[in-house]
């Protein structure tokens, strides 16, 4: 089996999700899967790097794009938060194919919240990691500009340009997205966290990660990443992140097994 597989699996939707499958060379049944940022695709670097130093210290790991991302079909403003934990969920049920019995979830900014989200409903999942994760979910005044949100609020959808494409929301991503409080949700996870954030996030500041701190105090390591921006872009900061998340769930995996 090649070490990197290019592959599909699908959604609750019947729609394709496309995703990078990495198998160690040895076997093993304990596997991480990867969500990626708003707007992203899950060739990221910080993905990627997170990938490969999970994959030497012995996991399988699938990074796949959420629908109407990346590779995936679907449409953008259909992805809502709660496609994005269906996605999520199936992106389980194909790692769990593979035989993989210990599942750990990671994912980065949305992707985070996305994994948080699906973890609180998934009894399978043994471990989560978010990368600079917002500690709510995203509202049309976090990004919009204010005749975005009038555009919003007058034709309850808006159109945005991100990382050169024309996208659209919909009132009903927003009222999704707010059917959701992790300050609720989180202080009953059961599985370990570990909350990794940069203290340059210019996106998303770092005031976040020590509010899910103080969501679920119990059982979760906090790693603040010095001089780290959003997207992790200094090689220096994704090996760091790569690294200490690896360990880990390498750590977790060890103690609890298969």
């Amino acid at each position: 089996m090649d070490l990197q597989q290019q592959i599909q699996f699908s959604n609750l939707s019947g729609e394709k999700l496309a995703g990078t499958f990495h198998v160690p060379a040895e076997n093993s049944r304990h596997g991480i899967i990867l969500g990626h940022c708003f707007t992203c695709s899950r060739h990221t670097r910080v993905l990627r790097d997170l990938s490969l130093a999970l994959l030497d210290v012995g996991f399988k790991v699938l990074r796949f794009d959420f629908s109407g991302n990346g590779q995936s079909e679907g449409n953008f403003s259909e992805s809502f938060y709660s496609k994005q934990v269906d996605d999520i969920k199936a992106a389980a049920s194909f790692i769990s194919a593979q035989d993989v019995s210990w599942i750990g979830m990671a994912g980065h900014s949305m992707g985070a919240m996305v994994a948080l989200l699906a973890a609180s409903q998934m009894k399978n999942i043994k471990a989560i990691c978010t990368l600079a994760a917002k500690a709510s979910p995203l509202q049309s005044f976090h990004f919009l500009s204010q005749d975005q949100i009038q555009e919003l609020q007058s034709t309850g959808r808006v159109n945005f340009i991100s990382r050169g494409r024309n996208l659209e929301l919909t009132e009903a991503f927003f009222a999704d997205a707010a059917k959701y409080d992790l300050s609720s949700i989180m202080p009953s996870l059961p599985q370990p966290l570990m909350v990794v954030h940069g203290d340059m996030d210019e996106i998303i500041p770092v005031e976040n990660a020590y509010r899910l701190h103080q969501y679920k105090r119990v059982n979760t390591e906090l790693a603040i990443i010095s001089g780290a921006d959003h997207m992790f872009s200094q090689d220096e900061h994704r090996q760091e992140v790569a690294q200490r998340v690896s360990q880990w769930f390498k750590g977790l995996a060890s103690k609890e097994g298969s």
